[in-house]
């Protein structure tokens, strides 16, 4: 892990924050961009219908007037502007709709989009000459609302928008100029033209402003979201507790997950105890950084930004979790299963010799990737509620909290026991390995308060018991080993049940060739997202953490 670096401000100081530039201009985020490429494909789209709806609302109301304009009863020229105007706003909508096309780029044709659909409107306007009670003053028109709402809805540089919307503007002038030139309308001298849509170039002034206030905005994202050397560049899930990012590193070609924690989320959670947050905070990162089991996650890096969100710098992980695993696939064999937990259990041994208990260990916090040219590989995930065994320690719960995920809660931490060691998390493993045999949490209770009970007092149906599929017996034996209500009785430490694991019927038939296959069958073209399983992280029904 790299040095560690708390972002903080420092009293009367104005320095940027590291990395940042106030004089650079920024572009804007890549999903902003995305966003505002998505509205203006809704813009194009609704341009089109307008088009449509205000021909033919053209045509019927001209129609209906006793008196109506005959040019308006009979099809025109205006007309095939209006078809030509459809179709160039249907050819932006589905071009669009590619996914593989560059959003700057994107924004850059909507400028030319709305200066073409400016044109059609000038033209459309002025191609016929007005009735005579109709004076030639000074009037805002439909292509300076056009340009304002570009302005507002789709973002650009205050310099493209400027030039843009002057040209834009002048497609009024221009289409008076050309029905004078057809002989269609005589308004006099061509200085009229101007001094009739000067209110429109007004506009493009305020579209300026506009366009610099959403400009600035999005550029604050862009400094919001830089976290040290790292830059965030996809928001992959959400939770009540933070939010889980893609992020890129500016000088290294390595992407990362970065983990998010608003300190106002931990605050509800903790009664405002700030010295508790950044603690618990601090332990997490330390105690990641100091497992060296390449079976745990990596942790890069963390800090803490100028406004105060906690930040976890982490690797990057190509696979799945195994709560959605099982939602997806189904229980799954018992050699993978045996493969998976012996993987576990040798990032456990590691904690737990270093003194912590995960307290957290569920199908959601064990993540099965493919590493390298290795598959099946498991990782541990979420260290944010370990416990510190050490006597010297300064306890980070309070007392009598419970802290854990009720479905897979050993019975001492319902009770709310303070003596926790290495066959807390055991147990956890085993309700792991009933969910990953028979595809049913070990106790199925409505509520969490239920659930805990059943912990302590229900004893567990064996997994062969709950599933069609054919469990060994000694691999049944093993998990209801772990599931045993006194600690005691337990295996005696990961390394133990490694032990037992690789004792079982068949422990040894699941072979690379075999992990192998799997994934070049299921998680290629019918992989979840990533965001789906990050979200299963954040966003976990069962858990209940109380700091």
């Amino acid at each position: 892990m790299s040095k560690v670096q708390l972002i903080e401000p420092v009293p009367g100081s104005t320095t940027p924050r590291s990395g940042t530039s106030p004089r650079r201009t920024r572009p804007l985020p890549y999903d902003l961009l995305k966003a505002a490429s998505s509205r203006l494909r809704i813009i194009s789209l609704l341009g089109a219908v307008l088009w449509v709806l205000g021909t033919a609302g053209g045509h019927l109301s001209a129609r209906a007037m006793p008196h109506g304009n005959p040019v308006w009863m009979s099809w025109n020229a205006t007309d095939a502007i209006a078809g030509i105007s459809v179709l160039v706003s249907l050819g932006l909508f589905f071009y669009i709709g590619k996914s593989d096309r560059d959003p700057a780029f994107t924004l850059d044709l909507g400028l030319v989009f709305m200066v073409l659909t400016a044109l059609a409107l000038g033209l459309v306007m002025h191609w016929f000459q007005p009735p005579r009670e109709w004076p030639i003053a000074p009037m805002i028109s439909w292509i300076g609302a056009v340009v304002l709402m570009n302005a507002a809805i789709v973002p650009n540089s205050p310099g493209k928008t400027l030039i843009a919307g002057l040209i834009a503007v002048s497609m009024n002038p221009l289409a008076m100029l050309i029905a004078k030139a057809r002989g269609a309308w005589d308004f006099g001298p061509p200085s009229r033209a101007f001094l009739m849509h000067y209110p429109d170039y007004l506009l493009v002034g305020v579209a300026v402003v506009i366009s610099h206030m959403m400009t600035r905005l999005g550029q604050q994202v862009t400094e919001a979201r830089e976290m040290g050397s790292y830059r965030l560049v996809e928001l992959l899930g959400k939770g009540g507790m933070g939010e889980v990012w893609r992020a890129h590193h500016r000088m290294l070609a390595r992407d990362a997950a970065i983990k998010l924690i608003h300190p106002d989320m931990l605050s509800r959670s903790s009664g405002g105890n700030a010295v508790l947050i950044r603690k618990r905070f601090e332990q997490e990162a330390n105690a990641t950084a100091a497992l060296r089991s390449p079976h745990t996650v990596e942790l890069y890096d963390f800090g803490i930004t100028r406004e105060g969100v906690f930040y976890y710098v982490m690797e990057l992980l190509d696979g799945i979790d195994l709560e959605t695993l099982v939602k997806k696939y189904g229980p799954q064999p018992p050699a993978r299963v045996i493969s998976i937990l012996r993987q576990v259990c040798r990032s456990l041994d590691d904690a737990h010799r270093h003194g912590m208990v995960h307290r957290d260990i569920k199908p959601t916090n064990i993540f099965l990737c493919r590493l390298g040219n290795e598959y099946d590989f498991a990782k541990v995930l979420d260290f944010g509620l370990v416990k510190i065994t050490d006597e010297n320690e300064t306890r980070l719960t309070g007392d009598g909290a419970t802290t854990g995920t009720p479905a897979y809660m050993a019975p001492e931490v319902a009770l709310g026991s303070a003596e926790l060691d290495g066959t807390t998390d055991l147990y956890a493993l085993g309700c792991v390995a009933y969910w990953l045999t028979t595809g049913n949490l070990v106790f199925e209770e409505r509520t969490a308060g239920a659930m805990m009970l059943a912990h302590v007092q229900k004893e567990p149906m064996p997994p062969s018991k709950r599933t069609g599929h054919s469990v060994p017996a000694s691999l049944d034996r093993v998990i209801m080993m772990c599931l045993a209500k006194k600690p005691s009785e337990r295996p005696a430490s990961a390394e133990v049940l490694a032990r037992l694991l690789q004792r079982c019927d068949g422990a040894s038939t699941w072979s690379p060739e075999d992990a192998e296959r799997w994934w070049r069958d299921h998680m290629t073209e019918n992989a979840p997202p990533a965001s789906d399983t990050v979200k299963a992280n954040l966003v976990d029904p069962n858990a209940m953490t109380t700091l």
